[in-house]
């Protein structure tokens, strides 16, 4: 065992001096070849085409404006506040006048079950707007996300502390008129009108904005929810009171629904049927509140601050929905399963009815 351990280590050291060697040469070639000069390496240019041109790309298309209360393009849109004017609708009170131009109209129900309208112009001015009548609780609640003015004839403090408090500019008739005036044709009170220009020149600082759009619309009566969503709805009834029974009539040609009292159909003192694109029925509470009226009945009050069940109907069908509003100047939200209605761009009539109260299709 000890020779071949000796073995081993001249092997190794044989090895060793062979590799010794080996490094040593290389060295020497390294050494040898270090005194020529390296060759000089000339780049190469690559020719590149010059450019001639650069395609620009086509502009993003400008958004359309839209009137923000009807959701309609328009390629010059006025830039003024919404006049929001309380307008009567007992029997007395028919035809009205202006009505047929309201971007938006909300029917409510008031004492002995008689409705009246908030009507609220913004895209379209009448010469003339009546009856006026005067304010009511629910009022403020329903008109403050749109801002702007209120005009009404007159009405009791606490509800017109209401709307003042909710940042709306209350319009009534003054001494000098202001824009009011009383027509010899009727009797009182169903006598008392305005002229929307004349109003809206009173328009006080922090009142004279545009308001803000309110509802998501589609491009068009076939892309509303209603119509793609809902089924046919070629007649839609709503009783909101024993003697209150608004009706709408689908009308393919118009692409509207027209309006009816019961079965009468309802125009405008210039002849023109009431009509409108979507229909919005919202089912609320109404209450009986501690006022009364100058004759002793008591005044109600719908109350639109909360949520609910609706119908919303467009294109000749209709759909349930959801309302719901948290707070007195927060926008109405309408939603189909968890999301946004979207309204056909047109005008818009909300029947507020009770919960006493019903609808039925056909």
């Amino acid at each position: 065992m000890f020779s071949r351990s000796i073995t081993a280590r001249r092997r190794n050291a044989q090895a060793g001096a062979a590799a010794l060697l080996a490094v040593s040469g290389v060295l020497v070639l390294a050494g040898c070849q270090g005194d020529k000069p390296a060759p000089t390496v000339t780049p190469t240019a690559t020719a590149v085409a010059p450019v001639t041109s650069v395609r620009a790309l086509p502009p993003e298309p400008a958004a359309q404006a839209v009137w923000p209360l009807t959701g309609v393009a328009s390629a010059k849109i006025v830039k003024r506040p919404t006049l929001s004017v309380k307008i009567e609708n007992s029997s007395d009170a028919r035809p009205q006048t202006g009505l047929e131009d309201a971007d938006m109209v909300w029917e409510e129900v008031v004492e002995g079950g008689i409705t009246r309208y908030i009507a609220m112009f913004n895209s379209t001015l009448p010469k003339e707007m009546g009856p006026v009548r005067s304010v009511r609780p629910m009022d403020a609640n329903i008109i403050a996300p749109f801002g702007g003015m209120l005009a009404y004839s007159g009405g009791q403090r606490p509800f017109i502390d209401r709307v003042i408090n909710a940042g709306i500019q209350s319009v009534v008739p003054t001494v000098a008129g202001g824009g009011f005036y009383r027509i010899g044709t009727r009797p009182a009170p169903h006598n008392m009108y305005a002229s929307p220009k004349d109003v809206l020149a009173r328009s006080a600082k922090g009142h004279k904005a545009a308001p803000g759009t309110q509802f998501d619309y589609a491009d068009s009566v076939a892309g509303a929810t209603a119509a793609t969503q809902g089924k046919a709805a070629k007649t839609l009834a709503v009783t909101l009171t024993p003697i209150g029974h608004p009706t709408w009539h689908w009308d393919a040609k118009s692409s509207t629904f027209l309006r009816s009292e019961g079965a009468t159909p309802a125009v405008s003192a210039a002849g023109k049927r009431f009509s409108a694109t979507n229909v919005v029925v919202l089912r609320v509470p109404l209450e009986t509140t501690r006022y009364h009226d100058p004759i002793g009945t008591p005044v109600p009050e719908t109350m639109v601050i909360g949520s609910g069940k609706a119908l919303v109907a467009t294109g000749g069908k209709a759909v349930e929905a959801k309302w719901s509003k948290k707070s007195t100047k927060s926008q109405f939200v309408l939603t189909v399963g968890g999301k946004k209605v979207e309204l056909a761009p047109g005008k818009t009539w909300f029947e507020l009815m009770p919960t006493t109260g019903s609808w039925s299709l056909g």
